[in-house]
């Protein structure tokens, strides 16, 4: 068998009112040199069905495989579809999405142009519920590329770009080559939801082609029920975010354990963490201006302190102390 140029990873669970509309955009593509994985995650609706009755279309190119359990998230799905490709390139798309027809011919092109193991795309399309209009988002802090520009090498210098907020953390905004992923190890940790994040920071780290483009081809349907969107009580958020930070701080730390320029530079190794860590709890700040800081810190221990150790205490009140913290900017910058 011939290698593809392209392996669409598809995750899915209970996409039934959407995953037609994805597969359809796959169809039309101009480079029609791909193959699609749809990896699904034990779905109780009609999804599988409706992809099963898609393969004929895609003439060998469409293959459904399925979790022997729900995982609950994108993060397993997506690396036994990995496991399964077979392209020269990975690209990962949500079920409830879809792509101009242009997408892969314009990611493919650019990323054999110039020879990259990432390519990163700093725009995206935004679409309602029923795909009715789009509108072009910027997905990071600072002016947007107009031509296709290298990262720089400089491990310190990208460090100051992640710091920066030049950097979305988003799956679907990469285009990766399957070699790189595959040499360096670089698959999703399964928590949610951080897993996009420390997923991209492994890029940047082991990335030494890694290519900004202007290019907008992928189509985000702001839906309803997502996992960031989902209805939960200000205690069920605090433990939500505060399980993906304990989980998360652990494996990026294991993860940059492995590059010798964080090994040598703890500044830096700190500031990731740090960095990391704001970034979650800031998610928090409405749930925490509800609670009161003996109450988050009671949540915590209860929920998440079994993950603490010998540091249960400390480790809970630093982070009480920093939501209570962030409550009080939050009020004296709405004076």
């Amino acid at each position: 068998m011939n290698t593809p140029a392209v392996s669409v990873i598809i995750p899915m669970y209970n996409a039934e009112k959407y995953i037609a509309e994805c597969l359809e955009s796959f169809l039309v593509q101009t480079l029609q040199d791909f193959e699609v994985i749809v990896v699904d995650d034990c779905s109780t609706d009609n999804s599988a069905a409706i992809v099963q009755s898609y393969i004929p279309k895609f003439g060998g190119r469409l293959k459904l495989a399925h979790m022997k359990k729900n995982s609950g998230g994108g993060a397993v799905p997506r690396n036994k579809g990995l496991k399964f490709s077979q392209g020269e390139y990975i690209f990962f798309v949500d079920a409830d999405d879809l792509i101009i027809p242009t997408a892969l011919e314009e990611l493919y092109t650019v990323a054999k142009n110039f020879d990259a193991e990432v390519v990163y795309c700093e725009k995206i399309f935004d679409t309602d519920s029923e795909a009715t209009t789009a509108d072009v988002r910027i997905m990071q802090s600072g002016e947007p590329v107009r031509e296709p520009v290298f990262e720089s090498e400089n491990l310190s210098e990208r460090v100051h770009e992640i710091l920066k907020l030049r950097f979305a953390m988003e799956t679907v905004l990469k285009f990766v080559r399957r070699d790189f992923l595959i040499e360096h190890e670089i698959f999703f940790p399964h928590i949610k939801p951080s897993e996009d994040g420390i997923w991209t920071y492994g890029l940047i780290f082991f990335a030494k082609k890694f290519l900004r483009v202007p290019n907008a081809v992928y189509v985000r349907r702001l839906s309803e029920g997502s996992v960031m969107r989902a209805e939960r009580t200000p205690q069920q958020d605090i433990n939500f975010w505060i399980k993906s930070v304990v989980a998360g701080v652990k494996i990026l730390d294991k993860l940059m354990g492995r590059i010798e320029f964080f090994r040598q530079n703890s500044p830096y190794r700190y500031a990731m963490l740090e960095h990391f860590v704001h970034l979650a709890l800031g998610d928090l700040f409405k749930s925490s201006l509800q609670l009161a800081p003996s109450t988050i810190y009671d949540s915590i221990r209860r929920e998440q302190g079994k993950n603490f150790g010998e540091h249960e205490v400390l480790i809970s009140f630093l982070l009480a102390d920093l939501i209570e913290q962030q409550k009080n900017f939050v009020q004296l910058k709405n004076k």
